[in-house]
């Protein structure tokens, strides 16, 4: 079965930090594109950030620029979302996927390119 699963969640007050995990099984994440996504109650779904199949670009969506970091561990077969200086508007579910043709130069944080997604993990900041 192919799917990636999400993890690392929670609780935390503003100006915190928190690292979400991808991890993946039946596919190879090095082999796809990988995305992070969010959606808050009543709004519409956010890219956040991803990261190409090789690992040398990503793409960052500007509410979390020089906050959020993304990066690969091929050897874990997994991707992660550092997330750092918390807000509450970040609050939201927070939602991994793979693709192919994901985070190219070309298609960046296009949620239709990304094949493979997660259930979701919840991020809630608050006091």
């Amino acid at each position: 079965q192919l799917q990636v699963v999400e993890s690392g969640g929670g609780l935390v007050q503003p100006g915190g930090s928190l690292t979400l995990s991808c991890a993946a099984s039946g596919l190879t994440l090095s082999r796809y594109g990988v995305g992070w996504f969010r959606q808050a109650p009543g709004k519409e779904r956010e890219g956040v950030s991803c990261i190409s199949i090789n690992g040398g670009s990503s793409n960052v969506a500007d509410s979390v620029k020089g906050r959020f970091t993304i990066s690969r561990d091929n050897a874990k077969n997994t991707v992660y979302l550092q997330m750092n200086s918390l807000k509450p508007e970040d609050t939201a579910v927070y939602y991994c996927a793979a693709g192919q043709w994901g985070c190219t130069v070309v298609s960046g944080l296009n949620a239709q390119l990304f094949d493979y997604w997660g259930r979701g993990t919840q991020v809630t900041v608050s006091s």
